[in-house]
């Protein structure tokens, strides 16, 4: 919090000016918004050009095929591309024949980014919703079929490889699993390019997403227990492990060549030899055999004869760079270094983490949305005029607020001290100097003076804040008293309802208007409770929901319900020649009816369904290492009418 408290703070005083509202600043939310108006710009910028392409179809004594002009650079002149067309007309020539065999690895193991850069394209899902079916399959009761859905790193350690028959055999006893052919034994592979590597996890918590082999022969009795979405997600999983264990792809790549009078063609093709783990993914279809890289040539030999005839011109337009979606943007934040411009840094930034972490970046871009900095456009995360007015303003102070590689080598600093490469101090005074460095820029950048970041235009209609409701009370009591109409826009204009009560409050003797007073009830209010809130033992203070109210309306404290469990305070030993001291305020604990004495004091666990989470959440539930509780003082009846107790 040393760099987003403070760049917080520094911003909003002197960007904002002394307006109204807050300037948030965050060492990863605000690259992240940089990453997103970035790309954005860029293809509002972008001026598309039109080129030329030529193909034709190339005449052999096994068949025919298409090949394509392949020149240096594309070609802007449509008679340009003309010439080339009228002279492949009827050409004839010696083809340039190339054949070799070639391999393909599986892809990695799984973890949480790649999982939700998947899902986002394959199901149209966020990242959040990745993650929450995620983690139901991994501690959903009854479920459990997955490992920590959290993972940081693609790898597995080798101690795991004594389990790999095992989950194996209890995968293909599933119908989805068994047509596949994983051989015996599976294929193991080791070190950086394959699936067991001990080095790769280095400063890591938490393995690649795997089935569990605790409960992988449990399978065919949860299943059917699972949601669709469920089991979408466990056949993405459970296909990359098998694909792992599973031999290489082979295949035979041949590339046709032909100079027609001195204009390139040339045609590629590629014919398997061995699926090998492509039969994991049958209905998967790569983008490089997609198009004229994915066709069947016919058997041909070097130096053969070929005729070409039909040649055609195609127009084609350079496209801008595309939109993220939430999987391509968690891409961005993990492979961060990719916005860094030295190529020493570059390097060094590979090795890292990138920004955030994988249980943090779907909410990072959860808390952009609702700040309204981002909004979904179908599948895809664009900026809004108030996110790139932000931006913008950002990135003429300094820009490192927005600089994703800033941010980038604090992270890295971060990873070097869990794995003992970099003393704590030392990466918390890194992480203070940067902050000083921009609050300076910031501040040298006050006197050229410029409008204010907080005025009209940012944070909603009119950029204004809204009026509280102690104002807008007052404005109906007056309406009402006055038989008059109250303003247009007095419920949620902060200036119109100030306007209308500054001509129709009554005066103080003082000459102030009751706006004042209106305007600083809420802020009394929030004040005394928060005086109080102070002055209270540490232990025994309130909860926020028990001092804390709307604005202008008398705070209450929320009595305790019939089925509620009740906080223990532990024992104190009164000092010697001293009474013990009694509460400050509230009641001793008590035994909530219907609950053994035992019960008072601690969490009550619950069984809370799939689906259910907003609703257990909104009636108290937290869910903690050992599955869903509710704290002690958490009025128990919602749960039990519900059955979750």
């Amino acid at each position: 919090q040393i760099y987003n408290l403070s760049l917080t703070r520094t911003a909003t005083v002197i960007l904002g000016q002394g307006a109204r509202g807050v300037i948030g600043v965050g060492r990863v939310k605000t690259p992240t918004l940089a990453i997103v108006c970035k790309r954005e710009l860029e293809i509002r910028n972008f001026v598309p050009v039109t080129y030329f392409e030529i193909v034709a179809t190339a005449k052999i004594a096994a068949g025919e095929f298409k090949m394509r002009h392949a020149p240096n650079e594309k070609i802007l002149k449509r008679e340009n591309a003309e010439i080339v067309a009228k002279a492949a007309e009827g050409f004839e020539g010696r083809l340039g024949v190339r054949v070799e065999d070639k391999k393909q690895s599986p892809p990695k193991l799984h973890d949480l980014p790649s999982l939700q850069k998947l899902c986002s394209s394959r199901f149209g899902w966020s990242a959040a919703k990745t993650l929450e079916v995620a983690q139901e399959l991994y501690d959903g009761q009854g479920k459990k079929i997955i490992t920590y859905p959290r993972a940081e790193v693609r790898y597995l350690p080798e101690s795991l490889i004594a389990d790999v028959p095992k989950i194996v055999a209890g995968l293909q006893v599933g119908q989805s699993f068994k047509t596949i052919p994983v051989p015996v034994p599976p294929v193991i592979r080791r070190g950086a390019s394959g699936t067991f590597y001990e080095k790769g996890l280095e400063g890591a918590s938490h393995h690649a997403v795997i089935p569990n082999v605790n409960t992988v022969d449990t399978l065919r009795e949860v299943w059917p227990r699972l949601s669709i979405d469920e089991k979408k997600l466990f056949d993405v999983i459970a296909r990359a492990y098998l694909a792992a264990l599973m031999p290489d792809f082979r295949y035979r790549q041949t590339t046709a060549t032909l100079d027609v009078k001195g204009f390139p063609f040339k045609a590629t093709g590629r014919q398997p030899i061995d699926l090998g783990w492509r039969a994991a993914f049958p209905e998967w279809q790569p983008a490089d055999e997609k198009g004229d890289g994915g066709q069947l040539l016919p058997a041909m030999r070097d130096g053969e004869t070929a005729r070409l005839h039909n040649p055609t011109v195609e127009t084609k337009e350079t496209k801008p760079p595309p939109r993220y979606n939430e999987g391509t943007l968690i891409e961005a934040m993990q492979n961060a270094w990719r916005f860094v411009e030295d190529e020493v840094l570059r390097d060094r930034l590979k090795e890292a983490k990138g920004i955030g972490t994988p249980a943090t970046r779907a909410e990072i871009i959860g808390g952009l949305k609702r700040q309204d900095f981002l909004v979904a456009q179908g599948k895809n995360i664009v900026p809004t005029e108030t996110g790139l007015k932000l931006f913008g303003v950002l990135k003429e102070a300094d820009p490192a607020l927005v600089d994703p590689g800033v941010t980038a080598q604090l992270e890295c600093l971060l990873d070097d001290v869990v794995v003992g490469k970099q003393e704590m101090v030392g990466a918390i005074d890194a992480v203070c100097d940067v902050a000083l460095r921009i609050i300076g820029k910031l501040k040298d950048g006050s006197s050229a003076g410029g409008a204010p970041l907080l005025g009209p235009g940012f944070g909603g209609a009119g950029g204004e804040r809204p009026p509280t409701p102690a104002m807008r009370r007052f404005v109906d009591i007056l309406a009402r008293q006055k038989r008059i109409k109250p303003p247009p826009g007095y419920y949620t204009s902060g200036s119109i309802c100030r306007a209308f009560l500054e001509q129709h409050a009554p005066k103080k003797a003082g000459g102030e208007t009751a706006t004042a007073t209106a305007t600083a009830t809420a802020t009394a209010t929030a004040a005394a409770a928060a005086a109080a809130a102070a002055a209270a033992p540490a232990s025994k203070a309130a909860p926020p929901e028990q001092v804390s109210g709307t604005e202008g309306a008398p705070v209450r404290k929320r009595r305790r319900a019939a089925d509620t469990t009740a906080a223990a305070p532990p024992p104190k030993r009164a000092a010697r020649g001293k009474k013990p001291r009694r509460p400050a305020f509230g009641n001793p604990p008590v035994k909530a009816p219907g609950l053994h004495m035992h019960d008072v004091g601690r969490n009550t666990p619950l069984k809370i369904p799939y689906g259910n989470k907003e609703v257990a959440q909104k009636l108290g539930a937290r869910y903690g290492a050992d599955g869903w509780y509710a704290p002690p003082g958490v009025d128990l009846s919602g749960f039990k009418e519900n059955g979750w107790l």
